[in-house]
């Protein structure tokens, strides 16, 4: 089943998700990386390795689109959807671009999680961008535009949506 949990930051999103997987073996893509000097983020990320249990197998050096494409056995869980675009808009220098620029690369992660084995769990993490302020700078705006039109594309690719507030589920579609 094909599973998109979104929240705000620290809604419990992540922490939900890993529950959802359970106990069994998890191939699990991490999309954020450290930034040097960043000793926060690194925090975040220690908690986040800490919480998962020892015998997942943790990738960082493939990129979320080739994973869900050739998949491994077992569970595969994506923290976080926002990470990655990130990620994108950076390699593609899409910051000042028009909005859409990266669509081509957000419809092969929406192709790539259709096509993902029926017979297999996997499990996306995304922050729910939609309840906040509209952002003063154009980046901030153009991150939110994208993410949110990837959400939406995603949730209607997925079985199950979640939407994690204060730590609480709220199931939004269960197919």
């Amino acid at each position: 089943m094909r599973t998109l949990v979104l929240g705000g930051a620290r809604s419990g999103k992540s922490a939900f998700a890993e529950d959802l997987i359970g106990p069994g073996p998890c191939v699990y893509v991490a999309t954020a990386r450290p930034w040097p000097g960043d000793e926060d983020f690194a925090a975040r990320i220690s908690h986040h390795v800490a919480r998962r249990p020892a015998h997942w197998v943790t990738e960082d050096s493939v990129d979320a689109v080739e994973l869900l494409r050739d998949p491994p056995g077992g569970a595969v869980m994506v923290d976080d959807v926002g990470t990655w675009l990130t990620h994108v808009i950076d390699r593609e220098q899409a910051w000042e671009l028009p909005r859409g620029s990266v669509s081509p690369v957000c419809a092969s992660l929406v192709d790539a999680v259709n096509r993902f084995p029926d017979a297999q769990d996997l499990v996306l993490v995304t922050p729910e961008v939609g309840l906040g302020v509209i952002p003063e700078h154009y980046s901030g705006r153009l991150f939110r535009d994208e993410l949110g039109a990837l959400n939406a594309q995603l949730a209607d690719v997925c079985e199950r949506v979640v939407l994690v507030i204060a730590g609480q589920a709220l199931v939004l579609k269960d197919v």
